[in-house]
């Protein structure tokens, strides 16, 4: 993680103390703006219920939406005209849990005893409080950047985001800052939870990618006892008891066993990456991101019900913390693989990350993604077994 004074858009949340309160909340409306040849940027506000309140951004070529409460990006989808009719890939609930993609701070997991008895739930406050505005969009001419975020009083943090999405590219660039309250160093847990959901997420159909290859096994979920419990191996090829491998690249989850499997980021590069596809939908997402602020990538998968693809879903996590066990075991952890499974923050500093998402379209014969790289105009998604390779427009800031 990097300071925020020393991140390309620490001005953010420069000032000391940062208050965002209401009169830092602006009403948008609608902002609009006409790039020729490009479509149209706009950002509109979204009526609902509580949970179902916040924003949506539009390219031309991709739509986001961003919701109030916890601040979850609920929505990624291909628009515009040449994209085939594309699905969201999130994962969308049936009642008031959270959508898609999740932060978890300052916690990730369950909260102890003690701190549910304050009021702190599971994966941390973040994901649990009402975000806002907290500075006017910046629309150009060829990009949006929309900033929300929030105060979290139970553990004396503060969360801010500023998303961008660029006219005529299906990507989402997505800088986050935190920043501490108190007057003392303390640990903490920063993982981003992106969830995906049927029909993109489906037995055998949904495979997954990532830039790593060092991995365990969880000691108790490994989908109803495929492979052998809390095993190191190399990914993907979890052990089985009978000394066999099974690929854990496809969706393996079944109702009698969810499914868990940490793996360490490659270090060799400066960015990490994981893909998710499914050929029946015809789509590919992924995501990069700094490998030194997100060591651990997790696969978490989930199917209660066979007979229902309404609760199923594949959670690919990425950030600070290999286990979703609470920050207070995590620091009594220590490390996995010779690698932190949490960070210090210091006394009233404040923290940067960022995060790229895009979506492409695939279609058959598709091996799966063997490397992604990004070159300043493009990132190029290289095939696995091939020389082929995929170009997705997505500029540097």
């Amino acid at each position: 993680m990097r300071d925020s004074l020393q991140a390309g858009c620490g001005a953010l949340i420069r000032d000391s103390p940062v208050r965002w309160g209401l009169a830092f909340i602006l009403s948008i409306g609608s902002l609009v703006t006409n790039s020729p040849g490009q479509g149209s940027l706009r950002v509109h506000e979204l009526e609902g219920s509580p949970h179902q309140r916040g924003w949506v951004l539009e390219s031309g070529t991709i739509r986001v939406t961003l919701l109030g409460h916890g601040g979850h990006i609920a929505e990624i989808r291909l628009i515009g005209a040449g994209s085939a009719p594309s699905i969201n890939p999130l994962f969308t609930p049936t009642g008031t849990g959270y959508s898609g993609h999740l932060v978890c701070f300052p916690h990730y997991g369950p909260a102890s005893a003690g701190e549910r008895a304050q009021g702190v739930g599971g994966h941390g406050e973040a994901g649990a409080v009402d975000w806002h505005e907290t500075r006017p969009a910046v629309v150009g001419a060829d990009a949006l950047t929309f900033f929300y975020g929030a105060d979290l009083p139970l553990t004396q943090y503060a969360i801010e985001r500023a998303v961008t999405v660029r006219a005529g590219e299906p990507s989402i660039r997505v800088e986050e800052w935190v920043e501490n309250r108190a007057v003392y160093d303390r640990p903490y847990n920063w993982n981003q939870h992106a969830t995906f959901g049927a029909p993109f997420v489906a037995p055998d159909a949904n495979v997954l990618d990532v830039s790593g290859s060092t991995a365990m096994t969880d000691p108790r979920r490994t989908g109803g006892g495929q492979w052998s419990p809390a095993a190191e191996f190399r990914w993907p090829d979890a052990p089985r008891p009978d000394g066999g491998a099974v690929s854990l690249r496809p969706f393996r989850a079944r109702p009698e066993g969810q499914v868990y499997t940490p793996v360490l980021t490659a270090s060799a590069h400066p960015l990490g990456w994981f893909t998710l596809y499914n050929l029946d939908e015809r789509l590919l997402v992924g995501y990069l991101f700094p490998a030194a602020d997100a060591p651990w990538i997790i696969d978490w998968q989930n199917r209660p019900d066979a007979a229902s693809a309404a609760r199923t879903a594949r959670g690919i996590q990425f950030g600070t913390s290999p286990f979703d066990e609470g920050l207070r075991k995590s620091v009594e952890r220590g490390r996995l693989f010779d690698t932190p499974a949490y960070r210090w923050i210091g006394a009233r500093q404040r923290l940067s990350t960022s995060f790229r998402i895009f979506l492409t379209e695939v279609a058959p014969p598709f091996a799966g993604v063997d490397d992604v790289r990004a070159t300043g105009e493009a990132i190029i998604v290289r095939e696995r077994g091939t020389a082929r390779e995929l170009t997705v427009r997505a500029r540097t800031p």
